[in-house]
């Protein structure tokens, strides 16, 4: 059985909390929580509840996984990055048509 590795949790958020250049205070006010527990999660002194797991990921426009690959098994890192993969090429075909949707209607 695999248990959260909170310590690395919390170094996810911080490093995920500073690419988004926000602080400990700004993240806390967008995920309904104080700064000082923010700080505790951070420093993986305190668990956070999968209502705050899921605020946070929604606060810094991450899936849970960037937070929990420490966390998670091999076989469920994979089937992300297929997911990843399969969005990736998916969103390639969108902006493909769009592109060439503008393009049409640009010589009208």
């Amino acid at each position: 059985m695999l248990c959260v590795d909170y310590e690395q949790l919390g170094v996810r958020v911080r490093q995920q909390r500073e690419l988004n250049n926000l602080t400990q205070g700004e993240l806390a006010r967008k995920v309904g929580v104080t700064g000082s527990f923010i700080g505790h999660i951070e420093r993986g002194e305190k668990k956070a509840s999968l209502e705050t797991l899921v605020a946070l990921c929604n606060a810094l426009e991450i899936t849970p996984s960037v937070l929990l690959r420490d966390s998670l098994s091999d076989e469920a890192m994979h089937s992300q990055l297929r997911f990843d993969a399969a969005n990736q090429d998916l969103m390639k075909g969108i902006m493909h048509v769009l592109r060439e949707h503008n393009k049409r209607t640009e010589y009208r």
